[in-house]
């Protein structure tokens, strides 16, 4: 069961949990990552399923060199403690946006990404909740057609696509 909201408003008087269960099944990534962050803020539990199917958009090529881009940055001292790090599989790419839109130099945004879960399809335990979808982040409304899935970004980083 899939359930539209046009506002966080909206939803938030309909809601009768402090759980929520999202679809990121064609939401921009950078769109849905926002709306998680303030319910994460607000004191919610996050669960968003399908997030391999997130979309970024812009050209194909040119997204995913942006995003191959720090794999190339080098270090002299230790790179698995001191390189900047970009995540390969669709959760930690998802998370790494979420935690861009939180506050980095207050407890707040690290309580705040626990509460955030992110998974590669639909874990059994989330099937029968109703599921939420923003329907100001879906990718069908924008003017762009060019996009690229987050799992593709992550194959071509890297991900041996573990999970799909």
């Amino acid at each position: 069961m899939t359930l539209e909201v046009t506002t966080l408003e909206e939803f938030l008087n309909t809601l009768k949990g402090r759980e929520i269960v999202v679809d990121a099944e064609g939401a921009v990534l950078g769109r849905l990552a926002s709306y998680v962050a303030k319910l994460a803020l607000m004191g919610y539990r996050v669960h968003v399923v399908n997030v391999e199917k997130a979309v970024v958009t812009g050209e194909r090529k040119r997204v995913i060199e942006s995003y191959k881009l720090w794999l190339e940055v080098k270090t002299h001292k230790n790179p698995y403690r001191h390189a900047p790090h970009r995540p390969r599989n669709p959760i930690n790419i998802f998370k790494k946006a979420v935690w861009g839109m939180l506050p980095k130099h207050s407890w707040l945004g690290k309580k705040a990404l626990r509460r955030v879960r992110a998974y590669v399809g639909v874990p059994e335990e989330l099937a029968n909740k109703p599921r939420i979808v923003f329907s100001d982040t879906l990718a069908s409304n924008l003017k762009r057609f060019e996009y690229v899935t987050v799992a593709e970004i992550a194959k071509e980083m890297g991900w041996k696509g573990v999970g799909l």
